[in-house]
């Protein structure tokens, strides 16, 4: 019955969302609009999870039918450094998001309004130790874009329609929602921009269903991890897989990730206070991870997980102190200037823990150019880092219909052996593009956990074997596809074909006959 509920919920919040989508369309459309959705949800978010932890506090402490939100800004001011210290924020009653809306439709300055709330909001934290979580989140929240109207009175117009379709969600109370509701709504917007932006909202996204499936191999036979790290977070989808995976206290000591582009840095750190994840457990950066890492001091980590962008260029050899770089001197050589994926492999190798698991989805040319990446996947194999190699389906990514293959990185390995998974075919079609289903997921896990060998599907190779293929690490080097061509019976095909030669010599007989009768 429970499950019914939630499902419930969670379609309820899908046709809100796309209620406010229908309301917006033609002003602000596709993956630009999600920032003004993301940012107004943010903003419901933090103003509610603040009001509910005051009212709670005070409630508990004999104040019974306490509302912070009717409270003075004057008498609020008293509380500002300790709310700051707690929850690393501070917010007047009078600029919560209830009040904002209550007077928006009277507010002729509403942009102005929501613009000056915004700075209020990061200004709070400045000078606390949650200063970084909050510096510039609002920033890809433009009150005075031409995107919202031409107008200040059209953009207050459509700010006012925004305020109201977010706060018209049925989310429920912050603690007592039945489901991740803020959550779910930031999955479900990501998925529906990411999928109608192609490759500039694409790939910012990896879908839940190959989030669950890297988290889930990262996390065989364990019950939880000190750290999950991903050094090319984007909006963090892959990093908060781990408490869905693992359950809430699944990840010990939090999450940790760095994102070059500053609009997906900002998602990212949205996302992980609208899953309730407090400024504290959370370190998300904005550098280039290859060649200015910021996480030094945290590093390693129990579990990683990755989808790096394919082929990027990065400084390579151009940078004559990266072949000393502690993470990428141990191959000896560096990956190619013009493909970094095997410089983010040796990346996350270099900070994965003694006793992690690193899960990361791969271009499949790395798995069998020459040159240096030959000689990095050479070094990978020769000392035994790389765990498992899986073919994934095509079309199972925003933005590419490339059949990517995902690798597996461990430190401490059982065996000297490598497996490699040909799950190609594990997946099912759904609009525009293949989902893996919970049964597909459950076979490669099931596989990749027992290390079996199936015909057609899963060889467990020998070091020898990869060696002499020369280091090649394509799965269709190591698993025979299924032939499903149909069979033919070549004795039965030729005594049918006998059959109709011999029935076409006697209507031929026939025909000659009748035409003989004719003429005579």
């Amino acid at each position: 019955m429970a499950d019914i509920k939630k499902e419930q919920e969670r379609e309820e919040l899908h046709r809100a969302i796309w209620a406010i989508a229908d309301e917006l369309r033609g002003s602000v459309d596709g993956w630009d609009f999600k920032s003004y959705v993301l940012g107004t949800m943010f903003y419901r978010y933090i103003s509610e999870n603040l009001t509910e932890y005051i009212n709670a506090g005070e409630i508990a402490a004999g104040n019974d039918g306490f509302d912070y939100a009717r409270l003075s800004d004057a008498e609020a001011e008293e509380a500002r450094e300790g709310l700051v210290q707690e929850k690393g924020f501070f917010m007047l009653p009078s600029e919560l998001f209830c009040n904002v809306r209550a007077r928006a439709p009277q507010d002729e300055n509403l942009n102005e309004t929501l613009e000056r709330v915004f700075h209020h909001i990061e200004d709070s934290a400045k000078g606390s130790s949650s200063e970084q979580c909050f510096s510039g989140l609002f920033d890809d929240f433009d009150v005075n874009s031409n995107k919202l109207g031409a107008t200040v009175a059209k953009r207050n117009e459509k700010l006012v329609k925004l305020l109201n379709g977010i706060g018209g969600m049925n989310l429920g109370e912050v603690r007592g929602h039945s489901i991740d509701a803020f959550g779910d709504a930031y999955e479900f917007l990501m998925t529906m921009y990411a999928s109608n932006a192609g490759k500039s909202g694409g790939e910012f996204f990896t879908p839940s269903d190959v989030s669950e499936l890297l988290t889930r191999l990262g996390t065989v036979g364990k019950t939880r991890v000190n750290k999950v790290y991903d050094p090319a977070c984007g909006s963090g989808s892959l990093l908060l897989k781990a408490t869905k995976v693992l359950g809430k206290n699944g990840v010990q000591f939090g999450y940790f990730g760095q994102e070059i582009n500053i609009t997906t840095y900002n998602l990212c750190r949205i996302n992980m206070f609208l899953h309730d994840v407090g400024f504290d457990k959370f370190d998300i950066a904005c550098e280039d991870t290859l060649t200015t890492p910021q996480h030094w001091d945290d590093e390693p980590f129990e579990l990683i997980v990755s989808n790096p962008p394919y082929s990027i260029k990065w400084a390579g050899d151009e940078d004559a102190t990266l072949i000393n770089d502690p993470r990428f001197a141990p191959a000896g050589v560096l990956a190619p200037k013009s493909k970094a994926d095997l410089a983010f492999i040796m990346h996350s190798l270099s900070w994965l823990a003694a006793n992690g698991t690193a899960a990361i989805v791969c271009f499949p040319g790395i798995m069998y150019r020459g040159g240096a990446e030959q000689k990095i996947r050479k070094y990978l194999v020769d000392n035994n880092f790389i765990d498992c190699v899986i073919q994934l389906p095509a079309n199972l990514f925003f933005g590419t219909s490339i059949a990517t293959c995902i690798m597996v990185l461990k430190r401490g390995k059982a065996d000297n052996k490598t497996l490699f998974i040909d799950a190609s075919g594990e997946c099912v079609k759904v609009t525009n593009n293949n989902r893996l289903t919970a049964e597909n997921i459950d076979r490669i896990v099931s596989v990749f956990a027992g290390r079996e060998e199936l015909k057609h599907f899963s060889h467990l190779a020998e070091y020898s074997e990869i060696a002499g293929n020369d280091y090649n690490l394509s799965v269709s080097a190591y698993v025979e596809a299924e032939d499903t061509r149909e069979k033919i019976d070549i004795e039965k095909l030729n005594a049918e074909i006998e059959e109709i030669v011999a029935r076409e010599q006697v209507l031929r007989d026939e025909i000659a006959k009748i035409i003989a009768g004719i003429e005579g």
